[in-house]
């Protein structure tokens, strides 16, 4: 690693943290992939995840 100059380290460095960012968002994949079907995330009626995730339904939408 004679002569490497600041620019290369840089370039080394950028390529270990988009390699770490891929991992994670791979893991976030199969994460998300295992925690929610199919249908609820390909879904395009607005806020169902939302409801879906209500575990205290009188709260749903803010304190009255």
């Amino acid at each position: 690693m004679e002569g490497m100059n600041a620019f290369q380290m840089l370039e080394y460095a950028a390529w270990g943290i988009s390699a770490l960012l891929a991992l994670w968002m791979l893991f976030d994949l199969t994460v998300t992939d295992r925690t929610y079907s199919e249908d609820l995330l390909t879904s395009s009626r607005e806020g169902e995840i939302d409801d879906a995730l209500v575990i205290d339904p009188p709260h749903q939408g803010g304190h009255k």
